[in-house]
């Protein structure tokens, strides 16, 4: 029988790789041993390209330059996913891109915040410099299976509809809340079927 693809779980703003032991539970080691890297990101003040950049040193650390994985990101981690994927050398080796909650397409909840100071989050403004590199030119998703995952009253992506990706199809989710596309039944059990689903 031939291994799974390796599956890369990207957490998110004030999130840990904690984050992920419900999913992980409900997964019950039928994709092997995840790569769940910690992401500091100091509260929102490192940019997403940064992140990004680590994210890719820890999956080049542990599978080397070619093996092929999926990626899983929540919330700012499906940004940070996208961004190693078209930015930062992950072309090539993404077999599926999931997205859950995550402001693809920015949301007004980051408006506020002034980049200088967090640029992480500033990353995640409606026509953000990072956004429109990333929708501008989505050359580098060919090829890739992406899916989004969304709820429609989901506080932290507002409004709700921009957390698809401009790719692949999406879904949403009967949870109430952005926190619940994470960690609620109705959201683990269609995500861990995706993710269990053979290639």
């Amino acid at each position: 029988m031939s291994q799974p693809v390796p599956l890369v779980l990207v957490h998110g703003l004030w999130d840990d790789p904690r984050l992920f032991r419900r999913l992980l539970a409900w997964l019950d080691d039928g994709r092997g041993e995840p790569l769940v890297p910690h992401l500091p990101h100091r509260l929102g003040a490192i940019g997403l390209e940064r992140l990004a950049e680590r994210l890719g040193e820890q999956i080049e650390g542990r599978y080397g330059r070619r093996q092929p994985i999926d990626l899983l990101g929540f919330s700012m981690g499906g940004v940070i996913a996208r961004t190693w994927l078209q930015l930062g050398g992950g072309q090539g080796r993404v077999r599926r891109l999931i997205s859950v909650g995550s402001p693809q397409r920015g949301t007004l909840v980051a408006q506020p915040w002034p980049r200088p100071l967090l640029t992480g989050i500033a990353d995640m403004k409606i026509g953000s410099g990072l956004l429109r590199r990333l929708n501008g030119d989505l050359s580098g998703l060919a090829g890739v299976e992406a899916l989004s995952y969304w709820c429609l009253l989901d506080s932290m992506i507002i409004p709700s509809w921009r957390g698809v990706l401009p790719v692949g199809a999406a879904i949403r989710l009967p949870v109430r809340d952005h926190r619940h596309l994470i960690t609620h039944p109705a959201a683990l059990a269609p995500i861990s079927q995706e993710l269990l689903r053979p290639g």
